[in-house]
Parts: C-alpha cells; sequence; structure tokens
C-alpha cells in the first residue's frame, strides 16, 4: 500500500511471509535462552570486546540508562549486570557499526527503502550526518547544520501563526533535552506538543489525576518487596519490562502473591529464570498465583465483581476494607456501593469470561490482606473507556487503604526509559499556569495560554492542511500512530518535516514535501563540550531523577546531542533578539538543570544530586495528601462498563509485541514465549473460533476493520491457534496499526484504541 507527495512511497513495506516455524509456547522467561540471545545480539552488531565492556556499564550509577524502558534501577545494581535481554538489543542496535550515511543514501532511494521491512530499514545502521530530501527528490542528500537550522528557521517564519507547528517528543529524550524543546516551543508561540504518552499511559494520568491528584504512580521499587498482593493487569513484563520480573521474584520469595489480569497466559508471569543465579537458571521461581484470563476489555465488569463481592463480605467482616482510611482520605464511598447494586454479579462473570471458581479465589485473597500493588500497562489504557479501567483499580487501592504505606500502591509501567520525565519537564500540550507563570518569571517571556494539540488532534491538524512543520524529537512517528494511510497522508501534507533520530526507521521515509534528518547521539555515546565530558538526566517510572553518562566514542564527528540540535534551531529562529540564551543553554546541561531546578518542583540543580541512586521527585500520595483534590479527599469512581457490539462474524483484535521488538524498534521475527520463529504477519485466535469459521492453522486472512463505513484493511496475516478467550484475536504492531482508526480513542484521554479494535476475517488467496 502507498501513498504519494510525487513519491511512490510503501506505507506497510514488504507484506510477504518469511518463513514461518511454530512451537509450543513458553512456560518461563529469562533464563539460558535470555542470555544466549543478548549475547549473539550485541556481539554481532558491536563485537564481543565492546560488548561486555559496555553492558558492564549500563543501568550502573556512573554509567548510562538503558534506552529501552523505564523500569527503575536497585539502589545497589548487581555486578554481574542490571539489564535484560531487550536492554541488550536495544544498546546493540544503538551500537552497531553499521551506518546510514551519503553512501547509503545515494545507493537506496527513499522509494527504495520504503519497501523493506520495518525489521530491515532499522538493521540498516546508524545515522551519521545531516540529510535532507529536497522537494520532488527521491534520494537524500548531505546538509550543513547551519543550513540545516536556517531551513527549519525559515519554514517557522512562514507559518501563517505557531499553531501551524507541531513538535512532538518520544519517551527516549533527557529531561534537560525535553525542558529546552518545550522552552523552545513555547517561546515560539504554541502548546502544539503531542508526544508519546498521548498514544500510550495519558490515560493513566487523566485518571490519577482525577482521583489521586498526580498523574504518576506511587510505588517504589522496595514495595514490591513487601507488597502482601501484586495485580498485574493488561501488562506482559517479561517481554515489555523483563527486570520486573526480579522484584516479582522478591515478592513471592518474601511470602507475596501475584494475580494476573490478561486476556493470554504470558511466559514472563507463569515462572521466571533469573539470569543472575544458579537456581534460577535451572528451577526458576513460579510467578503467577492466580491468572484471570479476562476478555479483551472487560476489566471493569471483572473488578466490579471482585468489589462487588468484598463489599458483601464486608458487611459481616470489617477488616475486608479500611474503614479508617476510607473515612479519613476518601470520598465517595457510599455512592460507590449504591452503583454496584445495579450490577448483578451473574452479567459481570458472563462479561468478563473468568470462572466463578477463579474469583472466589481471588477475593479470598484481597479480602485476607491490605498491602496491595496494582500494576498496568497498554492493555488497560488504549480502549475506549481507558480512563475508567484505571479508575476502577483505584477504587479497588482506596476500599482497601492500599495507598500511602510501604507495599501498596498504584503502578502504571511506563515503555520508554523517560517518557515520564518529558512530561513532568513541561512537554504536554495542556496549558499549566504555574508552568507558564515561572517561565515567564524565569526566562522573561509569556508562554501561549491557548491549549494546544495532542498527537490524534495534531493528525488531524496536518491532514487538513492546518499545520505545516513538523518536528519530531526522536521516535518513529509514523509507525507508532494509529490509521498508518491516514497518518502518512496527514504528514505529507506538510512542506518540512524533521526528525531528530538515531537510527533510520520508516517516519524518515513517509515525509513532508521536504525532509530533515537530523542525527543524534544516543544514551550510550560520550557528549563532550568544550573537552568536558557531560551527564544528562532521566526520570524512571517510580518518580526518581538520575543521572546517565555515555562512554562509547560517537559513531561520527557529525552527530550532536538532542539539546545542543534544539538550542541550534532556536538561535538560527530568534537570531539573538529572544531573552532567552539558547546556544549557552545547549552547551551546558548544569545550566539546564538549574533552570529547570528553579521552574520545576522538586528538581534539584545540585550536580551531586543525581548521582549514585540519584533523588525522588514529590509524590502527594506517598504523603496521602489530597489537597488538590475536591474537599481535600481521593475520589471514588462510578465507571462503565465497556460497550462492544459485535456482529455474528466479528471479533475484538488486541495489538501486542512479540518478544523481538520494543515499542516500533523490530529487534528480529521471533517471539519466542508465543512459539513463534521467523514470521510477524499473525493472529493468535481461539481454536473453536477456528473450527466456528472453518479455519485451519497458517491459513491467510485479511484483518478488516469498518468504522463509519471506513474500510480498512491489514492484509496477509497467518491464523496461529492459542490460548485466547473466544471472540478475541491479537496481532502485532505495528503491522495492525493500518486498522486503527484515528477517530475512535479513549474519552479524556484521546488514547487510540489499539486494544480493543473491532474486526472481521476475509480470506486472503494471494500468496
Amino acid at each position: 500500500m502507498s501513498t504519494s507527495n510525487k513519491r511512490n512511497i510503501s506505507l506497510t513495506g514488504n507484506i510477504e511471509f518469511t518463513g514461518i516455524t511454530l512451537k509450543e509456547p513458553k512456560n518461563f522467561a529469562a533464563g539460558i535462552p535470555a542470555v544466549k540471545v543478548a549475547v549473539q545480539h550485541t556481539f554481532k552488531e558491536m563485537g564481543a570486546l565492546e560488548a561486555l565492556s559496555t553492558l558492564s556499564h549500563m543501568n550502573q550509577k556512573e554509567g548510562f540508562d538503558c534506552p529501552g524502558c523505564a523500569w527503575p534501577d536497585p539502589d545497589k545494581p548487581s555486578k554481574l549486570g542490571e539489564y535484560c535481554e531487550n536492554g541488550a538489543k536495544a544498546l546493540a542496535e544503538e551500537a552497531t557499526y553499521k551506518k546510514v550515511d551519503e553512501a547509503f543514501f545515494k545507493k537506496y532511494s527513499v522509494e527504495k527503502i520504503s519497501n523493506w521491512s520495518d525489521f530491515k530499514i532499522g538493521k540498516s545502521g546508524r545515522l551519521t550526518q545531516p540529510m535532507i530530501l529536497r522537494e520532488g527528490e527521491i534520494h537524500y542528500s548531505p546538509i550543513s547544520w547551519e543550513d540545516a537550522y536556517t531551513l527549519i528557521a525559515h519554514e517557522l517564519r512562514a507559518l501563517n501563526s505557531p499553531d501551524e507547528g507541531i513538535f512532538y517528543t518520544s519517551g527516549r529524550s533527557s529531561n534537560e533535552a525535553a525542558f529546552l524543546y518545550g522552552l523552545f516551543i513555547r517561546a515560539f508561540g504554541t502548546n502544539n506538543m503531542p508526544d508519546c504518552s498521548n498514544m500510550c499511559h495519558e490515560s493513566s494520568g487523566v485518571a490519577l489525576s482525577e482521583t489521586l491528584g498526580i498523574g504518576k504512580g506511587s510505588v517504589k521499587l522496595e514495595d514490591f518487596h513487601k507488597a502482601e498482593v501484586v495485580m498485574v493487569i493488561g501488562q506482559n513484563p517479561g517481554t515489555n519490562h523483563p527486570r520486573m520480573l526480579s522484584a516479582l521474584e522478591k515478592c513471592k520469595n518474601n511470602g507475596g502473591k501475584i494475580i494476573t489480569i490478561n486476556p493470554l497466559a504470558e511466559a514472563g508471569l507463569i515462572r521466571f529464570k533469573d539470569p543472575q543465579s544458579i537456581s534460577g537458571l535451572t528451577k526458576g521461581t513460579s510467578l503467577t498465583d492466580i491468572h484471570l484470563q479476562v476478555k479483551i476489555n472487560q476489566d471493569v465488569a471483572l473488578l466490579k465483581l471482585i468489589i462487588k463481592r468484598l463489599a458483601k463480605l464486608a458487611t459481616t467482616d470489617n477488616t475486608v476494607f479500611d474503614l479508617d482510611f476510607i473515612k479519613k482520605h476518601t470520598q465517595g464511598y457510599e455512592v460507590l456501593l449504591a452503583d454496584l447494586a445495579n450490577f448483578s454479579e451473574d452479567e459481570l462473570l458472563e462479561a468478563c469470561g473468568v470462572s466463578d471458581e477463579k474469583i472466589t479465589e481471588t477475593v479470598e485473597l484481597l479480602a485476607k490482606n491490605n498491602k496491595v500493588i496494582i500494576c498496568w500497562a497498554m492493555g488497560l489504557t488504549q480502549h475506549k473507556n481507558g480512563v475508567d479501567n484505571i479508575k476502577e483499580c483505584v477504587n479497588l487501592l482506596l476500599l482497601k487503604g492500599s495507598l500511602g504505606k510501604p507495599g501498596a500502591g498504584t503502578c502504571p509501567v511506563r515503555g520508554h526509559s523517560n517518557v515520564q520525565g518529558d512530561r513532568t519537564v513541561g512537554i504536554m500540550h495542556h496549558v499549566s499556569e504555574e508552568l507558564n507563570t515561572a517561565i515567564k518569571n524565569i526566562f522573561g517571556f509569556t508562554p501561549p495560554d491557548k491549549e494546544g494539540l495532542d498527537t490524534v488532534h495534531a493528525l488531524e491538524a496536518m491532514h487538513q492542511n492546518k499545520a505545516k512543520v513538523f518536528v519530531a524529537l526522536g521516535g518513529n512517528f509514523i509507525s507508532a500512530v494509529a490509521d498508518t494511510v491516514y497518518a502518512a497522508e496527514a504528514l505529507q501534507q506538510c512542506n518540512l518535516t524533521v526528525q531528530i533520530s538515531t537510527k533510520l526507521n520508516r517516519s524518515h521515509l513517509i515525509t513532508g514535501k521536504t525532509a530533515l534528518i537530523l542525527p543524534t547521539l544516543g544514551r550510550s555515546e560520550k557528549d563532550s563540550k568544550n573537552g568536558k565530558s557531560q551527564f544528562l538526566t532521566v526520570e524512571n517510572s517510580m518518580g526518581k531523577v538520575h543521572r546517565t553518562k555515555g562512554l562509547l566514542t560517537p559513531k561520527s564527528e557529525q552527530l550532536k546531542s538532542e539539546p545542543e540540535i534544539i538550542a541550534g534551531i532556536a538561535d538560527a529562529y530568534f537570531k539573538g533578539t529572544h531573552p532567552v540564551e539558547w546556544k549557552r543553554l545547549g552547551n551546558d546541561y548544569d545550566l539546564i538543570r538549574e533552570k529547570i531546578s528553579q521552574t520545576i518542583k522538586g528538581f534539584k540543580e545540585v550536580q551531586k544530586a543525581s548521582e549514585g541512586a540519584g533523588y525522588y521527585l514529590p509524590n502527594n500520595v506517598r504523603e496521602l495528601d489530597f489537597n488538590k483534590l475536591p474537599n481535600k479527599k481521593a475520589q471514588f469512581s462510578i465507571c462503565r462498563l465497556a460497550q462492544h457490539r459485535l456482529r455474528p462474524n466479528e471479533f475484538l483484535l488486541m495489538t501486542i509485541r512479540s518478544h523481538d521488538q520494543f515499542n516500533t524498534t523490530i529487534y528480529g521475527l521471533n517471539d519466542r514465549y508465543r512459539g513463534i520463529k521467523n514470521e510477524r504477519r499473525v493472529v493468535f485466535m481461539n481454536i473453536a473460533d477456528m473450527n466456528r469459521f472453518g479455519y485451519k492453522k497458517f491459513d491467510v486472512v485479511d484483518l478488516i476493520s469498518n468504522y463509519e463505513n471506513k474500510e480498512r484493511r491489514a492484509e496477509k496475516f497467518l491464523i496461529i491457534p492459542y490460548n485466547i478467550p473466544k471472540g478475541n484475536l491479537a496481532a502485532y504492531f505495528p503491522e495492525t496499526n493500518i486498522i486503527v482508526p484515528h477517530n475512535h480513542f479513549a474519552d479524556k484521554s484521546n488514547t487510540p484504541i489499539s486494544k480493543s479494535i473491532i474486526v472481521h476475517l476475509e480470506r486472503n488467496y494471494n500468496i
């Protein structure tokens, strides 16, 4: 499938099959296979000596932060290595010897590259010099940094309004880069700052802010060691956050129990074999005590049923709910109980699809324990009712008094390594009067007070030609957003698109009329200014700020740091007519941190503050301070059941990751834990559904969604029989993003419905 602004560009790349081999799904995660795969990837891309030396510094106190997920490091990281298989893969991708340079782009046109798979594109190597794709041309060519800055400044000045500019941010950026980026965007005059949070945990931020007063989780890493019950909902840590398995293992070893709520029984939550221990490599630790195999997006029904049964027990046992906590710290308890009366247990049981016996077992466990942590990820957030999904989790924690004490609390598990930090330092499309006032007082200009565009509405603005310049600080925007055809049409309407990147991806191929690639340093690379080695900071998933400092020689002398690139753009745009000293900030990260500390509450300017384990930012939930909420109380919520009206031939499909990918980055073609080798174009299906429709293993089908009579089609998927609830399907993204409608998203948060898409199947005979 292709779209064009006079270029014949493929949106999906090669959709031919790659030779699938099918095995039984694994019943454990990590272990010797994980060590073997990590070694293979890093040795192949970096060489053995450099790989071993660099891995020993990843996630260490004086080393660099993993460019993958945001899971926190323990205060005393293991000397054997504090990284997982996917962290090693991420490093290998970043530190590869392969280079995408002038010769590469002379050899391959964007039309040619666009027909490659995302896997092949990503394996091309590191970007090494600024490149430009001029209007009407199909080959990138070199451009100097100064000419690139001048071109961006020219296009920004040509806009009729600052609101015609869109400035996207990926969660890989540092606090310093994100702060400087947000400062420039506001100085430019807009709040159009869509970011990757819009597509993942925005539902969490909205729900937690409205119920608890802060859009972040409340637990610390050590809380997992003290928890009596950990509920893991809509999350697959074995693939997406493997280091979390160590925390769950510690919980189990200390007598805690783990409840898993997920449509799939994922290997990482069945058994964990810790590569850092002999016993772990052999026997491992059984993790999940109770698996509730809920139907896709019926988590509210399941949680309501659990709460309803707990409430029944509480009528005769006043220890089931923490009544003192409820009275002192919450509002809406009686209304919540009254609302439960509107639902029958049979109705909720049928809706969620979990057995009555499993519900009873879960209720008995929760009734006896009050130190409860609830963890979740995209399985809860990417639905029409994503915000309600999170609020129902908060309801359960409030009833149990499981906040503000050791071993209890909320834990939205973030994806990219600094996605939470980006938001903390000001990357948001919403207007904060407090932040605007601080910026005015400290930097001497008045930021805009008009709400900007999130990802959904930024796409809409570009598609309608109401936005004409798109700048991305990291990420792979076209592969991350919903509705690939619509998104491509939107980007191709732009006069200029700019990608600040480390590696080649599909967003460098689906561009505006003119496109720039600005290559930046990776996390693992040295960042030196005036002979001085500098460090940056990031915020992990639990609100701790710590430093990251690369050690590898940069892959090219032409690479610049993100703060330096942002400062270069700002300086070219303002030409010295602005009160902010952009160039000085871009070269002095200590100065940026000083300004952050003056602008954002809780940040510390002192260099030593981020050394070692770093420091925690303020968190009102940990202090049970709900002063910002109505009546200064945490809020119970009335949540709706999910409504999916399916025709007899329709299914509910959720997009998932394979084990060989992180977000949109494809490391390989295997999904080891689910038994898939050498293929990504697969759809997981219940055997009863296969029999009902006459399908056999490896039958080829197209996945089709139809919203408002708009048909969207993802071609050529192999049917795989799998243990998934009847009526449900699962398939990998970004291959399935093409069928996610851009105009269907979560209430309040506008997060795309990527985990609950109504689809039907059609046989594809064109093979």
